[in-house]
């Protein structure tokens, strides 16, 4: 570890971390280290910088007004925003007070009426004009305060009551509570303690050594681990600038980057896939500001990532995160340490297994299920004691991702166990079929998965976005052709299906199962 670690307030040892109920393991603790008149957070869309000076004094009113509103540690404050300081400073007073409830922005009415039933939400915050979420809060009878920032940038809850203030939060109380994605049946509820999100941010602080010198572009939801832990509360934690578009565009991406001399930013594939294309092979003003570019939340294909370290002139670091996992588990270092293309890293504070079916971990090199221990991972899922019966075996949290381990202890995923396709008893990782399309030059965007047969059981298809330019009849064959050359007989897909899109989620993730009902109603 970087000597300027040690010497940091906000660094725990080892020891001091495995104590849950030190002071420091809090969100407001994380962000008591930098000096108030330093910049927090940018808004380029408006010009608005705010100090972290400000930016505790709006959080302390946004949790002294929700403690008004007879918030306690542990209540569930929903929060329907888009990107901006309103989300930032709803979701940090929202974990002082509470516990914080953020929720897509893009969800219609019925959709947010089931979180937050799910949620037992006591409170919605959200702009004046959000008709879906204030009809569904009404229909449940939630109270709904307006959540707005004004010219010079403080953020206020209009309308809110006075006269209370909130009590700092404790290391054991949930600071946010978020939903799997719910790939298989209903999501389940995740909540993640302070001290789960102190530990990971810690992890993820000294992992790329993040500094006050460092600026992070952020361009991930505010509404899931990603934005939130790795983006925001890392770079805060770490005394740096977040800066936060209210959307992500291609079109003025670089130009920010260059104007707020941005030194790294976090994306899933499909956003450095769309920069990619407006880059060309021409390196992007702005890009030589950056120290790195961090890649998570969806696979990285080695090609993407050669391209990108060519065109862009920057390390990419590929990582790996989950929601139960208060984000980050594993990373690729930064040089001169090995990045190993394909692979998500070595554990980064967090242990990792790999565990076969009886809960054997078993050596480097064999594959089975990805496993995990550390002060990040959370306790369990709430009110789901089937899913947890489950998902923890001897202490290690099940992942429900298969993948191996090196000699090195980088790991390397080679999909999620449900997702594998089984061709007459023969296990099929869609993974390594997406890479060998995605490597045909006309290929934009693939994605394999498994449909009924009547005979195998499933049989191998796959879903592909052709290049601009490409025809559909002679492009397919080639593309099958090609698969025959570089697979076996019973990895090759026996049916294609072009398509101008592939659906994925808000993060940026593919959901096969929903992939292959979209599109083969399977």
């Amino acid at each position: 570890m970087a000597p300027r670690f040690r010497n940091n307030p906000l660094w725990l040892e080892p020891f001091d971390i495995m104590n849950v109920m030190d002071e420091r393991n809090t969100i407001p603790a994380l962000l008591e280290q930098a000096p108030a008149e330093n910049i927090a957070v940018i808004l380029p869309d408006s010009g608005i910088r705010v100090t972290y000076g400000q930016l505790r004094e709006q959080v302390t009113e946004v949790a002294d007004a929700l403690a008004s509103m007879g918030i306690q540690h542990n209540d569930r404050v929903a929060t329907y925003l888009t990107n901006g300081l309103p989300a930032i400073v709803s979701f940090l007073g929202a974990s002082v007070a509470g516990t914080a409830a953020p929720l897509n922005p893009g969800y219609r009415e019925d959709e947010v009426n089931f979180y937050l039933e799910d949620t037992n939400a006591k409170v919605l915050l959200c702009p004046a004009d959000a008709t879906p979420a204030r009809n569904a809060a009404a229909a449940r009878g939630v109270p709904v305060y307006s959540i707005a920032m004004d010219a010079s940038g403080h953020v206020r809850i209009e309308g809110a009551p006075g006269g209370k203030k909130a009590t700092p939060p404790s290391p054991d109380d949930a600071a946010l509570i978020l939903h799997t994605s719910g790939s298989t049946g209903r999501p389940k509820r995740v909540p993640i303690l302070h001290r789960n999100i102190a530990a990971s941010v810690r992890n993820i602080v000294a992992h790329y050594e993040l500094s006050p010198g460092d600026v992070s572009m952020c361009v991930m939801p505010l509404f899931h681990v990603h934005g939130l832990v790795a983006s925001t509360l890392s770079t805060l934690a770490s005394g740096g600038t977040v800066v936060v578009p209210g959307k992500f565009s291609p079109l003025s991406f670089w130009r920010v980057i260059r104007d707020t001399k941005a030194t790294w930013y976090s994306a899933v594939p499909t956003i450095h896939n769309l920069l990619l294309a407006r880059a060309g092979e021409e390196r992007p003003a702005g890009a030589e500001g950056l120290r790195f570019i961090r890649s998570c939340s969806a696979s990285l294909p080695p090609e993407m990532m050669e391209r990108m370290e060519r065109v862009f002139g920057v390390p990419v670091l590929e990582a790996y995160g989950m929601t139960e996992a208060s984000h980050q588990m594993a990373s690729n270092p930064r040089p001169p340490s090995a990045r190993k293309p394909g692979s998500v890293g070595p554990g980064t504070g967090v242990k990792i297994g790999i565990m076969d079916d009886a809960g054997n971990l078993l050596p480097a090199g064999e594959r089975g299920e990805v496993v995990i221990q550390g002060p990040n991972v959370v306790s369990g899922y709430e009110n789901n004691p089937e899913a947890n019966a489950k998902s923890f075996t001897n202490g290690w949290f099940r992942t429900g991702d298969q993948g191996f381990l090196d000699n090195e202890g980088y790991l390397t995923l080679t999909g999620r166990i449900k997702e594998l396709i089984n061709r007459g008893g023969e296990k099929i990782g869609p993974r390594e079929i997406d890479e060998v399309l995605l490597s045909h030059p006309a290929v934009a965007e693939a994605v394999a998965f498994g449909v009924p047969h009547p005979a195998w059981g499933e049989e191998v298809a796959a879903a592909v976005v052709l290049k601009e330019g490409e025809q559909a009849p002679a492009a397919e064959t080639a593309i099958m052709t090609f698969c025959k050359e570089r697979l076996a007989d019973f990895k090759c897909p026996k049916k294609l299906y072009i398509t101008t899109a592939i659906p994925r989620t808000a993060t940026g993730k593919i959901q096969r199962g929903a992939v292959a009902k979209a599109l083969a109603g399977a």
